[in-house]
């Protein structure tokens, strides 16, 4: 029988990330048993402490199973940590070494949301692509630069190791592992009895872009604000770069350097969340929107709406502006 570990961190993380999982495999088991089939996974629940509190004592979670002793895991699901992710990793130097120990002797490791920051600290993400919540994503890039972050990906699978984005996000994460352990009948079934949407691909609607301004260089954040007070006019790169004191190729590179994105991604991104937020709240036209930040082009406009949140801009109307869904 195959091994379950669902890790249970130091510190006050996410109660939610480690139910689900527990919740969802067993039913899975459960369904596996009623179709004839052996319970695929024994489940345990894993820590270092035989206590962990969450949210202020509100609640606890005891695990049943001593991480030192647990010599075997066939899939490790370690949950989502709370913000404060310098502490997280040094109350969890235990752990850390023990998902680099296990991976190395051949278990699979899936992260929830933040979670990917200790499968970082292990090096295990080191080259690999990986998810997380896009409001972390900044942060993890930033103290993992070789970590290939893929904010927009709901859901990265590479050499036996799963991440995926925010919040309740894990529940995709769950059935696809679901369907790649058990099967995709079992899957399905878990999908309609816990009501969860199967095969999401992205988390690209959700992500509200703030701008990367965790960086010291100012040329970049006169660049960013320039850019954000202009969300109306076409901007050209070559005439943004020219306002400062370097070549077109420095500024790239310093831009790129500071903020993950080129210069032409930065203000696409910056255009696309102006334009979301007119769609979500007012009434206008997709052309009036278009227009008011500084496109003509009605074809170039969807193409970066799409291409920045995964759907068009009638459908993000659609789905977002309370008027419109009270008319469907």
């Amino acid at each position: 029988m195959k091994q379950l570990a669902i890790i249970v961190p130091e510190g006050e993380n996410n109660l939610s990330s480690i139910v689900g999982p527990y919740k969802i495999f067993s039913r899975a088991n459960a369904h596996w048993r009623e179709r004839g089939k052996i319970k695929l996974f024994d489940i345990h629940l894993v820590g270092t402490s035989k206590e962990v509190d969450f949210y202020d004592g509100l609640f606890c979670v005891r695990p049943r199973v001593d991480m030192a002793k647990m010599e075997r895991a066939d899939l490790i699901i370690v949950p989502s940590l709370n913000h404060n992710y310098e502490a997280a990793i040094e109350n969890n130097r235990k752990l850390i070494h023990w998902l680099r120990e296990r991976y190395n002797k051949g278990s699979e490791i899936a992260s929830i949301c933040t979670g990917a920051f200790l499968l970082a600290e292990a090096g295990l993400l080191h080259g690999k692509t990986c998810s997380t919540h896009w409001a972390a994503s900044p942060d993890l890039r930033q103290r993992f630069p070789t970590v290939d972050i893929r904010t927009e990906k709901l859901i990265t699978d590479q050499d036996g190791i799963y991440t995926n984005g925010g919040a309740y996000s894990f529940l995709n994460l769950m059935l696809y592992l679901v369907e790649k352990y058990y099967d995709r009948e079992t899957a399905i079934f878990c999908s309609k009895v816990f009501q969860i949407e199967m095969d999401r691909q992205s988390q690209s609607s959700f992500i509200i872009f703030k701008g990367q301004k965790m960086h010291g260089d100012e040329l970049v954040r006169e660049a960013q604000a320039y850019i954000e007070g202009n969300t109306h006019e076409k901007i050209s790169i070559s005439d943004l770069s020219s306002k400062f004191p370097v070549t077109r190729r420095q500024f790239d590179r310093r831009f790129i350097r500071a903020t993950g994105n080129t210069p032409l991604d930065y203000v696409q991104r910056v255009k696309m969340e102006v334009a979301k937020k007119e769609l979500e709240t007012t009434r206008k036209t997709i052309s009036e929107v278009m227009y008011g930040v500084g496109y003509a082009d009605e074809k170039a406009f969807r193409d970066v709406f799409r291409k920045v949140t995964g759907l068009t801009p009638l459908d993000y109307k659609n789905r977002y502006n309370n008027e419109m869904a009270s008319l469907n």
